[in-house]
């Protein structure tokens, strides 16, 4: 069983890496690339799910227009809750890792006006 005050790092490389992305990157910011689309992927533990200072509404320090966040199941819905009210000017998806790391849900996903 996986902690879920760890974030869902190696869970969220394994995953893009099977939807056929390459994933880049150090620490719990990923980037994935696949052909014409570049994902910005941020795994948070169940902590930073409930209070993410990563999901500013202008995108954080990120170029990217499309995001995923990824966390732990029992942490996706209210992650997916704060995302809709915020409204972001990006594209983004939640994705939900079951605490023994091997299933995964997208819990939401939402495209904006931007």
């Amino acid at each position: 069983m996986a902690p879920v005050t760890m974030p869902p790092v190696e869970e969220a490389r394994t995953i893009f890496r099977r939807l056929g992305y390459s994933v880049d990157g150090d620490g719990v910011e990923l980037r994935a690339e696949r052909k014409w689309r570049t994902v910005h992927v941020t795994a948070l533990d169940a902590d930073e799910a409930s209070s993410p200072r990563q999901l500013r509404a202008d995108g954080g320090r990120t170029e990217y227009r499309l995001r995923c966040f990824v966390t732990w199941m029992a942490a996706a819905g209210d992650l997916r809750d704060r995302l809709s009210t915020l409204d972001p000017n990006y594209e983004w998806a939640v994705i939900g890792v079951d605490d023994e790391g091997g299933d995964y849900e997208v819990v939401d996903r939402a495209v904006t006006a931007g």
